[in-house]
Order: C-alpha cells, then sequence, then structure tokens
C-alpha cells in the first residue's frame, strides 16, 4: 500500500483509483531516460511500428470440432502456449477466421482480460501451427523492425516496469477485470543503443530456441515413448533429437486435449466382468489392455498402487488453505491450473504468507523432483510437471497429488514423468475419471492405473536422460529470458553475459 498526493490537475478521465497514478512508476522511468526511450504502445501504433489487434469469439458449438488449437487466456503460460490446448476446432472453422487473424512467427499474443491472467503473454514461433485465438487476447506485430525488434517487445513487455504499469491500469468490467484502452497507455523503455539491442536479441533467440525444442519434445512425447515401448527400442527418442527446428516445425502435430480420450466405439463385456457397479463404458476400453497386453513382453507391468504398497512410490493430496490465506505473500500456493508443459508457472495466481507456509510445510514436504499430477478439474486431470529446485518452496492444493520416487533402482522421476505422459497412461487416467459434484477426479482410482516400466536398462536411461534434458534446458532458459526481462529496463542494462 503507498500513500501519496498529486494535483487535481493531473486526474484523466475521472480516474480516483491511486494505483493508476503509481509514482514508482513515473520514477522509475524518468531515472533510465538518458539510455532508453520511452514510448507509449499507443504512441507506437500511431507512428507504425505496432499494430495489435483482438481474436474473435467463435461460440461454444465450435468447441471440439477438430484439433486446430483455439487459443483462450489460460492457455498461454510460461511464455508459451500450451502444447495441448483445452478446446479445438474443425479445418471449416479455421478457415472462417484465419485470414483476419492471420498469426504468424514472432507475433506476440497478450492475454487483455481476465483478472489474474491480464499481461500473461507468449512469443509465437515456427511450432506454433494453425491457430485461432479468443477475443480477450491481443495479437500484436511489429511492422518496423529496423526501430523495434519483436524480441525486445517481448522482453519489455514481460519487464517488471511494464508489468506494474499493467496492474495499475487494469480495472473491472462488468464480472472481469480488464486493461482495455488502456493497453495504449504502457510506456515501453525502448533501449537507445542497436548494438546492444542485438545482444538482447542473439540472448533471448537462443533461451526461445531451447525452450522451443523442449516444447516440440513434451507436445510429441505421448507419441515418442509410446513408440518406444511398444517397439523395445530407443528409435524414436533418437530420431527426434537429431532433427533441425525446420523438421520439427514441418513434422509437428496440432493436437487438442481429446486428443488423450481416445476413439469412440461398441463392444460387448459379459456381466461378471463389472467392476464396483461401475457402468461407464469408457471405463472398460478394450483396447487399452490389448495394448498393455502387448507390452507385457517388454515392460513390468506394475499398478500404482501396487507401486506404492512395495515402496517404489508414495503419493498424497495437499491441502486446501482457505482463501483468506490468498494473496497473503509471495510463497506460492500451486493450485491446478498453475503449471503448463510440465513446469510450475513463473507467476501461480496465489501467493502465501510465511506464517501460513510453515502451518503446512512439514505436512507437505515439497522437495525437488517430485512430481504434482492432477486428481481433480475435468480437462486438467492426469496434467504433470516436475517440482525443480526454483519451486520447493511453496504448497499445493488438495486436487493435485504429489509423488515422490522412493525407489530409484527401477524407476527414477524423469523415467516416471516421461510414462505418466505417454498415450497408454494417459488413456487409462481419462478412463477412469468420473463426475463428482461439479467436477471431474480420478479419485482413488490412480491406484489402478498401470504404469509400464521397460524391462531393459538401457531404454529407461535413455527416457529418463531426455526427459531430463528437456526440463533441464527449458528452466535454465526460462529463468535465462526473465533475468533478461528486468534487466533490460534498468540503468545497467548494457551488462549482460
Amino acid at each position: 500500500m503507498i500513500n501519496f498526493w498529486i494535483k487535481s490537475t493531473r486526474i484523466k478521465n475521472d480516474i480516483y483509483i491511486p494505483k493508476y497514478y503509481d509514482p514508482e512508476i513515473e520514477d522509475a522511468l524518468e531515472n533510465i531516460v538518458s539510455t532508453h526511450t520511452c514510448m507509449s504502445i499507443e504512441e507506437l501504433k500511431n507512428e507504425g511500428i505496432i499494430s495489435y489487434a483482438t481474436g474473435h469469439e467463435i461460440g461454444k458449438n465450435a468447441y471440439g470440432t477438430g484439433n486446430i488449437p483455439f487459443v483462450r487466456t489460460s492457455d498461454i503460460a510460461n511464455w508459451e502456449i500450451k502444447t495441448i490446448p483445452k478446446q479445438g476446432v474443425s479445418e471449416e472453422i479455421y478457415n472462417q477466421y484465419s485470414a483476419k487473424q492471420d498469426v504468424r512467427e514472432g507475433d506476440i499474443l497478450f492475454v487483455r482480460d481476465g483478472t489474474y491472467l491480464i499481461g500473461v503473454n507468449c512469443f509465437i514461433t515456427s511450432v506454433d501451427k494453425e491457430l485461432l485465438y479468443q477475443s480477450h487476447i491481443l495479437k500484436i506485430r511489429v511492422e518496423k523492425t529496423e526501430e523495434l525488434e519483436p524480441e525486445i517487445l517481448f522482453l519489455l513487455l514481460n519487464s517488471d516496469i511494464v508489468q506494474k504499469q499493467i496492474r495499475s491500469f487494469q480495472f473491472t468490467a462488468d464480472i472481469i477485470d480488464t486493461i482495455g484502452q488502456r493497453f495504449g497507455e504502457i510506456v515501453l523503455p525502448i533501449p537507445k543503443s542497436k548494438s546492444i539491442r542485438d545482444k538482447y536479441i542473439k540472448q533471448t533467440r537462443d533461451a526461445l530456441y531451447k525452450r522451443v525444442v523442449g516444447k516440440a519434445f513434451i507436445k510429441h512425447c505421448p507419441k515418442i515413448i509410446e513408440s518406444v515401448l511398444l517397439n523395445n527400442n530407443i528409435n524414436a527418442l533418437e530420431e527426434f533429437f537429431k532433427q533441425s527446428i525446420d523438421e520439427i516445425a514441418e513434422n509437428i502435430s496440432t493436437e487438442t486435449i481429446t486428443s488423450e480420450f481416445g476413439e469412440f466405439e461398441t463392444f460387448w463385456i459379459s456381466s461378471k466382468d463389472i467392476s464396483d457397479l461401475i457402468y461407464l463404458p469408457k471405463y472398460y476400453d478394450p483396447s487399452i489392455k490389448e495394448e498393455l497386453d502387448k507390452l507385457g513382453s517388454s515392460c513390468y507391468l506394475k499398478t500404482m498402487g501396487e507401486m506404492y504398497e512395495e515402496g517404489m512410490i508414495e503419493y498424497h493430496t495437499g491441502d486446501e488453505i482457505g482463501k483468506m490465506a490468498y494473496g497473503t505473500g509471495d510463497i506460492p500456493f500451486i493450485r491446478t491450473s498453475d503449471f503448463s508443459n510440465w513446469e510450475i508457472k513463473h507467476d501461480p495466481k496465489q501467493g502465501i504468507s510465511e506464517e501460513v507456509y510453515m502451518q503446512y510445510k512439514d505436512k507437505e514436504d515439497v522437495a525437488e523432483n517430485d512430481i504434482l499430477l492432477v486428481r481433480d478439474g475435468t480437462y486438467l486431470v492426469g496434467s504433470s510437471c516436475l517440482i525443480t529446485k526454483y519451486d520447493v518452496k511453496s504448497l499445493y492444493c488438495g486436487g493435485l497429488y504429489k509423488i515422490r520416487v522412493k525407489n530409484e533402482s527401477l524407476l527414477d522421476p524423469y523415467l516416471f514423468l516421461g510414462l505418466l505422459n505417454s498415450y497408454i497412461v494417459k488413456r487409462q487416467i481419462r478412463t477412469k475419471q468420473f463426475t463428482r459434484d461439479v467436477i471431474d477426479t480420478i479419485g482413488n482410482r490412480i491406484d489402478e492405473v498401470i504404469i509400464p516400466i521397460p524391462k531393459s536398462a538401457e531404454i529407461r536411461k535413455s527416457i529418463s536422460n531426455a526427459i531430463k534434458g528437456v526440463i533441464d534446458s527449458r528452466i535454465k532458459a526460462r529463468e535465462y529470458i526473465s533475468e533478461l526481462s528486468n534487466k533490460i529496463t534498468t540503468s545497467d542494462f548494457a551488462a549482460i553475459e
């Protein structure tokens, strides 16, 4: 909370919200005018340096008609689009809007509406193929790259000084927060030195490249692991990492969450095979049993429950700490929507105080290399991520399982994460989820999920090494992008390595 005085002549458009006039922002911008050109987004637009446009609302009837991603505000995290967006549209619907939306490599998607998500953005890369985006999102394009490069714009939008402006400008419209037309008031401090900008561009491109290659692997991981398990060799892994970024972009597939549900089919089963009075056809999907039978010769087939009983793993749910604890501090309280593409979001929605953290710290016992898996949440059920050293000081909610590998002789955390993201495991999770009250969950049926662990030590090690390499590379690049974003708008912005 800050307090300050301003003259009545400085009041704009009858806006009497103190945060709108935050003097710290003004001071920070004044401190760098000798090294940076400070221009508002509206000025940049008027001079033709950038352009921006909103997306479209295509209607819920279009959802699920195909696998071309319809990007919504919740589909953007850690500066990229989720590998498996929630909603997909058909080719026909895509063709209706694609020319109007015209999304290209180098564009930036920026969340305009959505309270906590306002200001979240992503950089469109070569692996982001056909997509549409909703009206709560702005597409920003640099038109004159000789005056402002896309990578510099991307860093500036994610700098502390710009994110503070976004928070000070957002307001409530009806039942949702937005930045509305105030988006144009955001001031971007652009480094005057072209040579220094070039350094930042190179570093940003290198970091984005590492994240893009890793993201492509995560997107293809279900198919890659499936191929490794079924063929009992690591050819699919080796072939992926031999590809250039252009080859990866050409071969990448567009899929949405529906790819995890399998195909609809009809079949007969005997009444004696009905379990626990469960009469949901998907629960007995015969194609899953057929595939697991095939894997039986090359894999140890163990249920999660068996692995728990044998001491290989342990898993527990988190705690609901109560909404009164939200916003009391900066320690992340991880919820089902707070991770994406195997990572915790760098800006989780809710933060808690040290006092609240200490109440639950020992009970929840979050440690590096733990795996979080979504138990409750319909579309999110089965999503997973790995806890890194950056995420250890945190708590997690009751809708998540925290899984810890206890005996690494047959299974390590990286291998386990890879297997959890194979189609054969994801499809099992989808067949076992059910609706409880108003939300879907897998509940205790997690115990029934069969994990196919390769018998070959070489295959186990290869999968583990690949997953670890991808995670380490992407996390390092993420942290470096964050460092670049904060450095570029400071007085010592030239000092990058």
